[in-house]
């Protein structure tokens, strides 16, 4: 496993949420109940963003999270979802941005490096 605090490849990442599931008879969450935690998580990071940027003020007895915690629950099940359908996250992101660099390449106004 690579020191906590060393730069990981998303491939790096995919290994040490495999190795932390593969440790539990469980396994893998269905993609259903992936969809649902993911989902799940994403309101978290969404009440996270209110609390910090919206008009929403934290009750004073709410726990202390943070967005970026927030976030990174939302990183774990999506690798997890990855990893129960053999998807390569490294892969599919370069598809990804394949497909922006291509098909999305004069949508948005570039700025003026001149």
């Amino acid at each position: 496993m690579p020191d906590e605090k060393q730069p990981m490849t998303i491939a790096d990442m995919q290994r040490i949420v495999d190795e932390y599931i593969s440790q539990f008879k469980e396994g893998y969450f269905s993609p259903l109940a992936l969809m649902a935690r993911l989902t799940e998580e994403a309101g978290e990071l969404a009440r996270e963003v209110n609390h910090y940027y919206g008009e929403k003020p934290k009750r004073r007895d709410e726990a202390e999270n943070t967005i970026d915690m927030e976030l990174a629950d939302c990183l774990f099940i999506l690798i997890c979802f990855a990893n129960s359908l053999n998807i390569d996250l490294e892969e599919a992101f370069h598809a990804m941005m394949h497909k922006f660099n291509t098909r999305d390449k004069d949508r948005w106004t570039k700025i003026d490096t001149e």
